[in-house]
């Protein structure tokens, strides 16, 4: 299964290529994945809250639901009364998949991303 993660995530971040060993170690960590042939999604939750670590979807796979899918599976599994994600903040097709979530920006990160990006702190209340 991790190597074809492994693949999946450097087809949806072809930028940042994760290796077995970043999965193991997450997993490790108490993280939880759940992965298609098309998608995947990874968490982890202490006490009441959650957080999105990274999701992803093959790019000729997007736009089809799959990121929806993935969302509301890893909402009914988690044992989470908050959700909790960074988000780029030029990434506005992220964004718009977390807001019609239900997800809104709480926070700011100034140059969290290679020291460049912002990125937008998400939360939502389940």
């Amino acid at each position: 299964m991790l190597k074809n993660l492994v693949h999946l995530h450097s087809l949806c971040f072809p930028n940042k290529n994760w290796t077995d060993k970043d999965f193991t170690e997450l997993q490790k960590s108490g993280a939880e994945i759940i992965a298609s042939e098309n998608g995947f999604i990874v968490w982890r939750c202490t006490g009441d809250e959650c957080e999105i670590i990274t999701i992803g979807v093959r790019p000729d796979a997007r736009s089809t639901g799959i990121a929806d899918a993935m969302i509301h599976i890893m909402e009914k599994e988690n044992t989470g009364k908050k959700i909790f994600l960074d988000v780029a903040a030029d990434n506005i097709a992220a964004q718009k998949l977390y807001k019609k979530n239900g997800y809104k920006i709480i926070a700011v990160r100034p140059k969290y991303y290679d020291g460049k990006t912002d990125a937008h702190v998400m939360e939502k209340q389940l």
